[in-house]
């Protein structure tokens, strides 16, 4: 049960940050906002949320304060890859590091088998493997590459690694996941306003279209996006978590199609059915441990 649990809640997590594109991209393309005054409203939105929620639902907020700087430390590995993948595509295409970013549950893997004494499964080898050819699939397109992309997106794999492993194994895994979740935000957002201070400046929302978009923004592929991810990792650990995270791109690619008219050949279909094959996998050896 608490496997199923897990794999739901590690889908809806992938699949839900995968609609970032469909709320961010018109607010860029439109002039409406910058990217650091998007992320810095993201994540403001979604501290607000994360902390109605938990003031509804009566959770105490108290942490231990040894566990403080591991939160903050959570929080900044977050914003880190946020921040590092929206900067990468000042220099690469978008499709190559989202194929690079997810190279992180390899970098996850490896962590919990070299670190945790996580025993090693042929089964999710192979599965990451064939999730990150078929995120490649999907994503690598033609375009410049520059060096400062590649090292941007190198350190969001690195970030994101980190965090998930973190979110299960630094003890903070023992707080409520409302009330961890609220307080990554809480960083996250600190982290964007100073961001977008030292650059654009926090730019007004301009109309009722962008304040939407923000909110959707901050509740989907943020709020519940992160809030599973956290579910996830409890249930079923950080490594089938971040092999399932491979539908991100799936729904991204879908997004693409379906709301801006991209493309979607041959090549696309066949990273799709490679990052499928991946997903059942991992869902069958998670079904078949009972």
């Amino acid at each position: 049960m608490k496997s199923l649990k897990g794999i739901v809640y590690a889908l809806a997590s992938s699949s839900t940050f995968g609609l970032i594109p469909l709320f961010s991209i018109p607010i860029l393309v439109s002039g409406a906002m910058e990217a650091p005054s998007l992320l810095f409203y993201r994540f403001a939105f979604a501290t607000l949320a994360m902390g109605l929620a938990g003031a509804l639902l009566r959770k105490d907020f108290r942490v231990p304060p040894r566990l403080l700087l591991k939160i903050s430390l959570l929080g900044v590995f977050y914003a880190s890859t946020s921040m590092g993948l929206t900067l990468s595509y000042q220099y690469i295409p978008s499709g190559v590091a989202t194929t690079i970013h997810f190279l992180y549950p390899v970098v996850v893997t490896v962590i919990m088998t070299a670190f945790f004494g996580e025993k090693r499964s042929g089964t999710l080898l192979r599965a990451a493997l064939l999730s990150i050819a078929g995120v490649g699939l999907l994503s690598w397109g033609e375009g410049t590459i520059r060096l400062e992309g590649l090292l941007l997106v190198l350190m969001t794999v690195g970030t994101y690694a980190t965090y998930i492993v973190g979110v299960n194994r630094s003890g903070v895994e023992t707080i409520d996941p409302i009330v961890l979740t609220f307080y990554v935000f809480v960083v996250s957002t600190a982290l964007f306003a100073g961001y977008a201070a030292s650059t654009t400046g926090v730019e007004s929302i301009a109309d009722t279209p962008t304040l939407v978009r923000l909110l959707l923004l901050a509740l989907l592929p943020t709020v519940i996006s992160d809030f599973t991810l956290i579910l996830a990792v409890k249930y079923v650990g950080s490594t089938v978590t971040a092999i399932l995270g491979s539908m991100e791109p799936v729904v991204a690619v879908l997004m693409g199609v379906w709301c801006f008219s991209e493309r979607f050949g041959v090549k696309s279909i066949l990273g799709l059915a490679l990052v499928v094959t991946a997903v059942t996998m991992v869902v069958v050896r998670q079904s078949n441990k009972g």
